[in-house]
């Protein structure tokens, strides 16, 4: 099964094979391969990377050059939630860059505010009272449906969370900060329903739960602190160790009162200790020194004892609860990465995944069907687009969430995995099919929409390892078709490898800056410029949208930037940020961390601005996608795509088709 959400930009840390060609200038950074992927949601992933031209060299992903902090640096990506998951589904992560100043807030406040018997379900009083106290509530939500305040969007917000759907209220926070981002109470509420989600997905993850019953509590300890050594070294901006042992002792008073942390990690305790600890804990903590990450190590490991004596929890558990609430302190991107979630960053370098073969959103308790590869085991078993599953191995998406469904669909090659299919009139039927290796293809749907004026099209789906090269082949192919123009569409495509988006504006761009890359640890700045060698010069369109994000950003902005092309569609998603993937040595865990920012070749950053089109067309159908109603849609009925095909066929519209410049 093939899930996919944003992903970013990266750099893989190798001395061969990033194509220095494409390096202007790095400061004290040689040896950096690139990789970018995109960016990502909160219960899932958030990251960017990859770049072309690294094939040859892509045995050595996972023997990069030992760090500072005696830390081996597998990959740097753009966006960590922004691998596209194998077996996960398509929803863009967090849009809001937390750089509100957190130093100012209560951190009391950050304390949960649901009660603290657990499973008793959240307390309809807002964390911050005060924010809409002597309001009628009635009132604010009336005032909201015309122009929103920050008093009505905080009630709004508080009616989601009554609803426990804490993903729907991490994205109506994320969007609330958006439109008041000073504002210390919607941050503070973001914040707190990120660590719910997280909480949640974790539980679903099978990897993560089965990682904390084998690991012994140092090395659970150890973790922590490789964690901390990295973030101190790698991390975009500097980190203050006293914010982090709070918010991660805010995470565990979290996990102690959801039912799903409950249920599976400390089922029959007493709801009065967990009352006490969840009342004391934070007082406990707050005294004690936080100068060094051994600080750290040693008040967790303070509370993980107390936990246990108390509480009869593993020990373990509360030092990878620490580990995992660390990352509410960084950016949407930056987050601890499950075993499963590793191997899937992975697979998705590679281009290859075991799995069903099937493109995934999240829909209402079903995973959406995108896509299905063609000559995987769902196109075998004849699932098409448009479907959906709604159940796997007996467990419905309703009840279990499309989290657990899509957890469940992973397997080891050659298993068997039952499935519910459910089609567009309503109607379900239960499949077995088998998992296999499946080779998930980057570049698709490559024809002619206007043949008798040589307009070729393709989709490009993400930035992988192969992904120049296949363009690279579907271009000549159309070339000898008679292709004079070209149509690039990124839309929905939520990143990749930063090398492989650099490696293909630089087919299209004989000259200039493609990115700029700067982080706080100057071996993350770089300038990407392009090369006359191998050009293709001929017209392009490029198509993006609001989920175009993170790699599909580098290009289109050095499309834009350069006058190379025309941009048609929506403004892209705005994720500005490259992410490292860093596999840990104290356990088979993984660390996607944003490690620095790019921008595009005028220099404008990325992050919250996006790509804005020349040609601003909004269309609700895709070509080849399916619509709201499971029907396939067609060329004709995508407005962006028409929009683009009327802009190259224009008398001006340029240059004619030529053979790459060698």
């Amino acid at each position: 099964m093939h899930k996919r959400r944003p992903t970013g930009s990266c750099r893989p840390r190798s001395a061969a094979n990033l194509g220095r060609r494409h390096i202007r200038r790095t400061l004290a950074g040689a040896g950096v391969r690139t990789l970018t992927l995109g960016a990502a949601t909160i219960g899932a992933f958030a990251l960017s990377g990859w770049a072309g031209g690294l094939s040859a060299d892509a045995q050595t992903i996972d023997s990069y050059l030992p760090t500072t902090v005696d830390t081996t640096i597998d990959a740097t990506v753009d966006a960590a939630d922004s691998f596209r998951p194998a077996e996960r589904g398509r929803t863009i992560g967090p849009r809001v860059s937390n750089e509100t100043d957190a130093a100012t807030i209560d951190l009391d406040r950050l304390r949960t505010d649901a009660p603290a018997t657990p499973g008793d379900g959240l307390d309809d009083t807002p964390v911050d009272p005060a924010v809409i106290a002597d309001q009628n509530v009635d009132a604010v939500a009336a005032d909201a449906a015309s122009v929103p305040t920050e008093a009505s969007l905080l009630a709004i917000g508080t009616d989601i969370e009554l609803s426990r759907d804490w993903s729907a209220a991490v994205e109506h926070y994320e969007s609330a900060a958006e439109q008041f981002p000073q504002s210390v109470a919607i941050y503070q509420r973001l914040i707190i329903n990120r660590l719910r989600a997280d909480v949640v997905r974790r539980m679903s993850d099978s990897s993560y739960t089965e990682a904390a019953r084998q690991m012994d509590v140092e090395s659970a300890l150890d973790l922590y602190v490789e964690v901390l050594a990295n973030l101190e070294t790698h991390y975009v901006e500097d980190i203050d160790l006293s914010r982090t042992i709070q918010f991660g002792t805010a995470g565990l008073e979290t996990a102690l009162v959801q039912p799903e942390f409950v249920e599976r990690m400390m089922p029959g305790t007493d709801p009065d200790a967990v009352a006490h600890f969840h009342a004391t804990v934070h007082s406990d903590t707050r005294e004690r020194s936080a100068n060094t990450r051994f600080d750290l190590r040693s008040t967790v490991a303070m509370v993980a004892q107390r936990a246990s004596r108390e509480l009869h929890l593993n020990p373990t558990v509360v030092a990878l609860e620490y580990v995992s609430a660390t990352m509410a302190t960084m950016d949407p991107y930056t987050r601890l990465l499950s075993p499963h979630q590793v191997e899937d960053m992975f697979s998705n370098i590679h281009g290859n995944f075991v799995g069903l073969g099937v493109e995934l959103k999240n829909g209402n308790g079903v995973l959406n069907i995108l896509s299905v590869i063609p000559g995987g085991p769902a196109d075998e078993a004849g699932i098409v687009a448009g479907e959906s599953i709604a159940a796997v191995d007996g467990i419905n998406g309703t009840d279990a969430g499309t989290d657990r469904l899509a957890d469940l669909l992973r397997g080891v090659e050659h298993s068997i995995c039952d499935v519910t299919v459910r089609n567009t009139d309503g109607v379900d039927r239960v499949m077995s099919v088998p998992r296999r290796r499946v080779d998930v293809p980057c570049v698709e749907n490559d024809h002619f929409v206007d043949y008798q004026n040589g307009v070729a099209y393709m989709r490009i789906t993400n930035f992988q390892q192969s992904t120049p090269t296949d363009v690279e082949a579907k271009l000549f192919k159309l070339r000898r078709q008679g292709m004079r123009s070209l149509v690039l569409d990124l839309r929905g495509n939520p990143g990749g490898l930063l090398p492989a988006a650099v490696e293909l504006a630089d087919r299209f761009l004989d000259d200039g800056t493609i990115v700029t890359t700067r982080g706080r640890n100057v071996r993350e700045n770089a300038v990407y410029v392009a090369h006359r060698p191998n050009t293709w010069d001929l017209p392009i369109a490029v198509l993006i949208d609001g989920d175009s994000a993170s790699a599909s950003e580098i290009f289109a902005g050095a499309i834009a930037d350069h006058y190379r092309g025309v941009i048609v569609g929506d403004r892209s998603y705005g994720k500005g940020s490259v992410q490292g993937i860093f596999r840990m040595r104290s356990a088979k865990f993984g660390l996607c961390m944003t490690t620095a920012k790019f921008f595009s070749p005028s220099g404008q950053p990325i992050s919250k601005q996006g790509v804005r089109p020349t040609v601003p067309v909004t269309s609700s159908y895709q070509s080849a996608r399916p619509t709201a109603e499971g029907r396939i849609a067609g060329d004709d009925d995508d407005a962006v795509l028409q929009a683009s095909i009327r802009e190259l066929t224009r008398p001006t519209s340029g240059r004619s088709a030529q053979l790459p410049i060698r």
